[in-house]
């Protein structure tokens, strides 16, 4: 099939009826739902919430943590194979 036959056949083909007025539908649609969603609902209630609990867990202060070097070369470290063997029979 010859893709340029097949647009020029498609461009002198009549348009469909359904097609009459449907950017006025779509751009209606598109209007009631943002009219819906410009209220204040599910979601300021979430952004509320996010808040509360970013400035709560930034009010709160944490345990302090210590990290452990795991560091196969250094000094002193848990997973050389001294300190692996040491409890073996």
């Amino acid at each position: 099939m010859d893709l340029d036959a097949v647009l020029m056949r498609l461009a002198q083909a009549p348009v469909p009826a359904s097609l009459d007025g449907m950017e006025d539908r779509v751009l209606a649609r598109i209007a009631a739902r943002s009219a819906a969603r410009a209220g204040l609902g599910v979601g300021a209630m979430m952004i509320a919430a996010a808040l509360v609990m970013g400035i709560f867990g930034a009010g709160v202060p944490a345990k302090e943590a210590s990290a452990a070097s795991l560091s196969p070369l250094g000094p002193v470290s848990p997973l050389a194979p001294s300190t692996l063997l040491v409890g073996a029979p």
